[in-house]
């Protein structure tokens, strides 16, 4: 079994004014496409053939870099594109909207919190909203690292390479993540991790 580059779950010209199709075709096309090839080429005739992307990620944290970076980079990768939506932001489905206010005393805060934590991820790397332990935490990760190494079930992501948002936003990081959270975010997709992740 050997890894392929999923297709994008909306068209390309979908998410504007807050993404260009340009930003889209490079991000989708090129880049996740190259860890894919990567990924691949790196896993061939190792231990880590054949297995899942999550057993990979957990098996070569810390032991494999190559492996590692780049299989965590797909995985990250399709959590991505499927937390961003067309018209998305809005409202939260009532469970995950009520687990958010217990743990962060309100959704403005969450978001605040995920922006945040996007902003001060120095360089490139990952916003995260997970559950560990039964309750959402907001973390950040540098590179391709991800929660799934830290006990952690992610449901929703935001990806702050420099290549995510530099066409569109140029050095603008914080007004990308804005549009993130207001604007981009599926919330039905983490919905449906959270309810997996608690059940």
């Amino acid at each position: 079994m050997s890894y392929t580059l999923p297709d994008l779950p909306y068209a390309y010209d979908s998410l504007s004014p807050y993404f260009s199709k340009e930003t889209l075709e490079f991000h989708h096309d090129k880049h996740h496409l190259a860890y894919v090839n990567n990924a691949n080429n790196l896993v061939k005739g190792t231990e880590f053939e054949g297995k899942s992307l999550e057993d990979v990620i957990r098996a070569s944290f810390g032991k494999h870099p190559g492996v590692f970076n780049n299989v965590a980079q797909i995985y990250n990768h399709n959590e991505y594109w499927k937390s961003i939506k067309p018209h998305g932001g809005g409202k939260i489905p009532g469970e995950l909207e009520k687990a958010i206010v217990d743990a962060f005393g309100s959704v403005d805060k969450a978001k605040e919190e995920l922006v945040q934590a996007g902003v001060t991820q120095f360089g490139s790397g990952w916003a995260w909203l997970a559950v560990k332990d039964g309750k959402l935490i907001v973390t950040k990760t540098p590179n391709g690292e991800n929660p799934l190494v830290h006990g952690a079930k992610p449901i929703l992501t935001v990806d702050v390479w420099e290549h995510t948002y530099y066409i569109d936003y140029r050095n603008r990081r914080p007004d990308y993540l804005k549009a993130f959270v207001d604007h981009l975010v599926n919330w039905e997709y983490a919905a449906e991790l959270y309810a997996a992740a608690t059940k």
